[in-house]
């Protein structure tokens, strides 16, 4: 696994530290684990997925569903990082 150069550098870790052992987990099964380590892994996956479907599909309210799914994302993250922090 790549190493996180802020954590490295800084000694802190930045708003992606876990995504991928999350990820690794999530593909191995354990969707527990995976939530454990990064919250938000979930949501990314659902807006990845979105992204995707959509750009061979176009949707009526699709902005507005991309503008949702990507608001509750950075709040999770925002969330999960400041309790990994501070918590």
């Amino acid at each position: 696994m790549l190493p996180c150069l802020n954590k490295e550098l800084f000694g802190l870790e930045c708003l992606g530290c876990g995504i991928q052992r999350a990820t690794v987990l999530f593909f191995r099964g354990d969707f527990a684990g995976a939530f454990h380590i990064y919250p938000a892994i979930y949501l990314m996956f659902l807006l990845l997925l979105f992204l995707l479907f959509n750009f061979f599909t176009k949707f009526k309210y699709d902005f507005i569903i991309k503008v949702g799914l990507i608001s509750v994302t950075v709040v999770v993250v925002l969330i999960s990082y400041f309790y990994k922090m501070f918590g």
